[in-house]
């Protein structure tokens, strides 16, 4: 609805008002007289000039003036309105007044340019108001993704207190500190405790990825030998990748020799970079298969690559596989969270390095990482 809009039951000033769709304020009381005041003014100019001399280009102004608080049904009126007073200024007042056809041809022109004026006027006040609900509609969706976080950051932050007690107080049944267990007993308890801290990783990404956003990854960094980090990633998740019966192996390049790859960079922030594209390489391959991490260096910078011989990456799911909760339509031995990607992207970018993920040929996927190298510690 117009913020000017039709009164009804009213005296006869009102119903002129009403007529114009104005609403019955004292502020566009106030613009309502002033738009008329405007227009007698210029029919006043029109009146007393010379016939060659065109007032009528100055109606455009009351427009304008008045625009942003009209409907559109009063804006063509009161364009219509300055149309005819432009016109009719061509026969009144009619003594001694002599038309010529460079004096139509001239109101005629002005006609037109306040026409223009009306239509563009009516549709800028559309644009405004489209711009306006939008505006208002990403606040709304800005306000909801901040309580959104803060409602996830918060949960997250207080389960990790029960999880972490579960755990203490599974192992401690584990350790019979509370009297003999059977094997069959202990078998199910390390099931549980596996369980329980896979959700407390769950729930430490979820933290990290949501202060990420906020606050901006916060880097302790030092140099580290990313060969070495690496042999170390995949010594922790030779279990898992046992479990899914998936052959874990390291190659440096075209060298069978460890090489040494030094980089600036933050220890445990790295770790888990490798530790979820390893994880996420490891839930994508068939049982059997292989996973290998490419080790090398290229034009001065450390690359990384994670192979696997999965089902490899659907075209469509390209585009967002670093996005944040997002999980491909594949088949997986292993659910997730859709956010391992995401951390890793945030990790690497904040080292100032770049990620992608791409398909191999005949089958599989390759995810990689390059990280600016540094010379060697000792030698620097």
């Amino acid at each position: 609805m117009p913020p000017w809009t039709r009164a009804e039951n009213v005296a006869p000033t009102t119903n002129l008002l009403a007529t114009f769709d104005w609403q019955l304020d004292l502020k566009n009381l106030s613009l309502f007289w002033t738009t008329i005041g405007l227009f007698a003014l210029v029919f006043t100019l029109e009146i007393l000039t010379p016939p060659d001399y065109v007032m009528g280009y100055l109606y455009i102004s009351p427009i304008l003036f008045a625009k942003p608080h009209l409907s559109r049904r009063t804006t063509l009126l009161i364009t219509a309105l300055a149309v005819v007073l432009t016109l009719l200024n061509i026969w009144v007042p009619g003594h001694h007044r002599e038309i010529h056809p460079a004096m139509v041809a001239n109101r005629l022109i002005t006609v037109l340019a306040t026409i223009v004026t009306g239509i563009l006027s009516d549709r800028n006040r559309h644009i405004q108001q489209a711009l306006a609900q939008q505006q208002a509609k990403l606040q709304i969706q800005e306000k909801l993704a901040s309580l959104r976080e803060d409602f996830a950051s918060t949960l997250t932050h207080d389960l990790k207190t029960p999880i972490l007690g579960a755990i203490e107080t599974l192992k401690a049944f584990d350790r019979e500190q509370f009297g003999s267990v059977h094997p069959q007993q202990k078998s199910v308890l390390n099931t549980i405790i596996r369980s329980h801290q896979t959700s407390l990783k769950l729930l430490e990404t979820l933290l990290d990825v949501y202060r990420n956003d906020l606050e901006g990854l916060k880097l302790d960094c030092r140099p580290l030998d990313l060969a070495k980090l690496a042999e170390s990633t995949a010594a922790e998740l030779f279990d898992l990748a046992a479990s899914r019966r998936v052959h874990l192996s390291l190659t440096y390049g075209d060298s069978d020799f460890r090489q040494f790859m030094w980089v600036n960079g933050d220890a445990l922030q790295l770790q888990r970079v490798f530790a979820n594209l390893l994880t996420n390489a490891i839930n994508h391959s068939p049982r059997g298969a292989k996973v290998e991490v490419e080790l090398g260096d290229r034009a001065g910078d450390c690359v990384v690559k994670i192979l696997d011989t999965g089902a490899g990456i659907q075209p469509d799911e390209m585009p967002h596989l670093f996005e944040r909760f997002y999980q491909g339509s594949s088949d997986r031995q292993a659910s997730g969270s859709g956010l391992g990607l995401y951390l890793a992207r945030q990790i690497v970018e904040a080292h100032d390095g770049t990620i992608w993920a791409q398909n191999r040929v005949p089958q599989g996927a390759s995810f990689g990482f390059r990280l600016r190298a540094i010379g060697h510690p000792t030698t620097r």
